[in-house]
């Protein structure tokens, strides 16, 4: 099977990225999502972030307009019925996911493989809510995805070998570099990277440090490009928080017990840059 066409849905972050990524790729792709204003924003970003690659140099200036050319908005998601594959990107709530993955399996052809962003939900789960679980896979793009070059691709226990090899195929042709990963809460990256960010917070909460002393110790000890505290600000603490739940509740270990400073900054909507204030502050 040769995918031609690509469906995103969900125009956020993460959707408007993989979008962008396509596009520039040479795939014809529809950005669907719920509202006008999302797609008017999904459609504003992806345009200053194609211009900012062309400033760069990393995209020529007639590759923007192009680029833009091939990304077709909708509101519906009955458009989904034309993507080889179809990629669903939207915010880590489990009976949202599920629930448009039983529209998707009802709409699309039966050859068409269905993909989740997902960061940390079961992809079993998901696909166990289709006629096809054989065609569905977790496809974890990494933020900001037109700059990062990882994809985790999770495994159900029904994705078939033809699902992941198409998938893994296409990636390669992003230029990206796929890892196989199987079906487990967090799959590798935020089941080590979330408990990490969480154990920076216990320290904070604790006293051992100063927000400023425990990303310090994080970049220059661990050569990490930015401290845990400024990724969990970057990441947005309330889907930090929404990981580590799923590893608690998936694993039953002790272990990853969300800190109490996390739950209490996500319940005073401190939730980071996208609010302008997280464990620093920032103008939104």
């Amino acid at each position: 099977m040769q995918i031609k066409n690509v469906v995103v849905v969900g125009g956020g972050t993460m959707g408007n990225g993989i979008a962008h990524l396509f596009a520039v790729n040479g795939y014809d792709t529809v950005l669907i999502d719920t509202k006008q204003e999302y797609i008017d924003r999904a459609l504003s970003m992806i345009k200053k972030n194609l211009e900012r690659q062309a400033q760069k140099g990393t995209i020529q200036v007639s590759d923007v307009k192009a680029a833009l050319s091939r990304i077709r908005p909708s509101l519906r998601l009955e458009e989904a019925c034309v993507g080889d594959l179809v990629i669903e990107a939207v915010f880590e709530e489990s009976e949202v996911k599920t629930e448009i993955f039983k529209k998707l399996d009802a709409v699309c052809r039966p050859d068409t493989i269905l993909a989740s962003n997902t960061s940390s939900l079961p992809i079993t789960a998901i696909a166990a809510k289709t006629k096809r679980p054989d065609r569905v896979i977790g496809m974890h793009f990494m933020n900001p995805v037109p700059m990062m070059k990882l994809v985790e691709l999770i495994r159900g226990i029904a994705t078939s070998d033809e699902t992941f090899n198409i998938v893994n195929d296409i990636c390669l042709k992003l230029g990206r570099n796929p890892v196989e990963v199987n079906d487990y809460p967090g799959f590798v990256s935020n089941r080590v990277l979330i408990p990490m960010i969480n154990e920076a917070i216990f320290c904070l909460m604790e006293g051992v440090a100063t927000r400023e002393a425990i990303d310090t110790v994080m970049k220059l000890g661990m050569n990490h490009p930015m401290g845990p505290l400024t990724l969990a600000d970057f990441i947005g603490l309330d889907i930090c928080l929404d990981i580590m739940n799923v590893l608690y509740n998936g694993y039953g270990d002790c272990k990853y017990r969300p800190c109490p400073l996390l739950v209490k900054m996500v319940q005073a909507g401190y939730l980071g840059r996208k609010t302008g204030r997280g464990f620093y502050a920032y103008e939104k």
